[in-house]
């Protein structure tokens, strides 16, 4: 039995006869892809993310979104990935917006995701509360990383939008509790770059050079507005709370009203509750702090009034308690007074007692006699005692004794006969000195009355008085003729002092 489609001599497979189109695998694929396109050309998606890895070099974002029974591949373009509002992550639930195409190159079909959100206000608060775990376990929020504000700064940063009320309302307050200077980072507070833009403003702040134009604040202020827990995510960006922990600057978190919390407020050193507060929290009130000073300087002012005060009163008080100096000095004058009474009458009681002894010194022949007897006793009573060779031997020792003593007494005298005559040398040259001669050699005279006594003044010479005036050469009498010049009358030399030497002071 022959089979119709084979020929058993050829061995060769002949086609059936059919009606069906015939299509390339390019054409096939093409019309599934217009298919899918126009049946499905706007969807929304919920599902989990899956296998996401962040962007590709080329800026496109590959993951798959998929729930317990099926897996659906998703794609993200690079213009659409940075317009997003928030950034995917791997297990977030999610509604994707966008189109269901097909790609040929290996036969699959995925969603093309033209918009993505949480899924839901529970999907954001568990994405939140995850994000809030994970940078607490790295010690972002610690309480040991908070830095203290200081108490009077002179800069102060302010990141915020540059056109909203809030910018206004800080800038109001501080000027009306401590006008000084403010600097401005303009960022947008919410949107797809709102986290971004914080942080390098906060960054930004950090880097500033300190001799720069641009002051360095002391201070930092980062506020917004109220807003839904949408409105406020770009402060919950990791970017964001790693830029206010890193900072070296203090920061005050001022984002929402008092009951909107965002991580930032975890990570700032302060949080205020309203952007009104954080200006409150940043600057004093000047007219506080200057009362407080004027108090200060009044208490002062009363304190060293009061000690100087207290200080008077004790010096009074041990000046009372002094004694005069009369007191203190009255027994020691008395007993100057003692002393030199006493020492009077002990002068004259030893001077009484050395003439006493002097006249008792008087020799006479029966004196002399007697005590020459005396000694001739003693001579031959210590004659008897004493044996010829010791006696020869004190001698000697008696004679050198007396050898030495003569040297020493030699050597006394010539000491004390230097002594003297530089002693009478000094007296000399004093005298020299001292004497009205070397005046008269000076050019000066010496006037005297007819008794030869100096005439100290002019009232005491009277008209036709004898007067005698000595120079250094010689003397000339003269009278004295009231108001006329005085005449000279006879000139005799130099009176020579007798002996040929100096004449005598006195």
């Amino acid at each position: 039995m022959s089979d119709p489609f084979f020929d058993a001599d050829s061995r060769a497979v002949t086609p059936s006869v059919t009606n069906a189109a015939e299509f390339t695998v390019s054409e096939l694929s093409g019309a599934l892809k217009r298919t899918v396109e126009d049946a499905f050309g706007n969807v929304r998606v919920r599902g989990e993310i899956s296998g996401y890895r962040g962007p590709h070099s080329s800026g496109h974002a590959y993951f798959a979104l998929k729930d317990e029974r099926a897996r659906l591949e998703a794609v993200i373009w690079k213009g659409t990935f940075s317009r997003l509002k928030f950034r995917p992550e791997e297990g977030m639930e999610v509604i994707a917006s966008g189109k269901l195409t097909t790609y040929p190159g290996s036969s699959k079909y995925q969603i093309v995701i033209d918009n993505l959100e949480p899924a839901g206000a529970g999907a954001l608060m568990a994405l939140l509360e995850e994000r809030r775990r994970r940078l607490a376990a790295e010690g972002l929020f610690d309480a040991e990383r908070k830095q203290l504000l200081p108490f009077m700064p002179r800069v102060i940063g302010v990141v915020t939008s540059p056109t909203g009320a809030v910018i206004r309302d800080i800038v109001h307050r501080i000027s009306d509790r401590f006008p000084l200077h403010v600097v401005v980072w303009p960022v947008r507070v919410q949107g797809e770059t709102a986290g971004a833009e914080v942080a390098a403003a906060i960054a930004g702040f950090n880097a500033l050079d300190p001799i720069g134009p641009v002051p360095v604040p002391d201070v930092l202020i980062v506020a917004r507005g109220g807003g839904s827990l949408e409105d406020l995510w770009g402060f919950n960006d990791e970017a964001v709370v790693r830029a206010v922990a890193a900072s070296h600057i203090p920061v005050i978190s001022a984002v929402g009203h008092e009951t909107d919390w965002t991580l930032i407020d975890h990570a700032a050193d302060v949080r205020a509750p309203t952007p009104t507060g954080a200006a409150e929290l940043a600057v004093p009130v000047k007219a506080d702090l200057e009362a407080a000073l004027a108090r200060l300087a009044a208490r002062l002012r009363g304190c060293m009034s009061r000690h100087g005060e207290r200080k008077r009163e004790a010096l009074r008080a041990v000046s009372r308690a002094l004694p005069s100096i009369d007191d203190l000095l009255a027994m020691p004058r008395r007993d100057f007074d003692e002393a030199a009474s006493r020492l009077s009458r002990a002068l004259a009681a030893s001077t009484e007692a050395k003439r006493l002894r002097f006249r008792g010194l008087r020799l006479s022949p029966a004196l002399l006699e007697r005590r020459l007897a005396e000694a001739r006793t003693r001579l031959a009573r210590d004659a008897g005692r004493v044996s010829p060779e010791a006696l020869r031997r004190r001698i000697e020792l008696h004679g050198e004794a007396l050898e030495r003593l003569g040297r020493r007494a030699d050597q006394s005298i010539a000491i004390a006969r230097e002594r003297r005559t530089v002693r009478l040398a000094q007296a000399w040259r004093l005298a020299e000195t001292l004497s009205h001669r070397s005046v008269l050699r000076r050019g000066f005279a010496l006037v005297r009355d007819a008794q030869g006594l100096p005439v100290k003044s002019a009232a005491a010479v009277g008209p036709g008085d004898a007067l005698a005036i000595e120079f250094a050469d010689g003397s000339v009498d003269a009278v004295a003729s009231g108001g006329e010049s005085v005449r000279p009358v006879t000139r005799k030399q130099a009176r020579k002092p007798e002996g040929g030497g100096q004449g005598s002071l006195f």
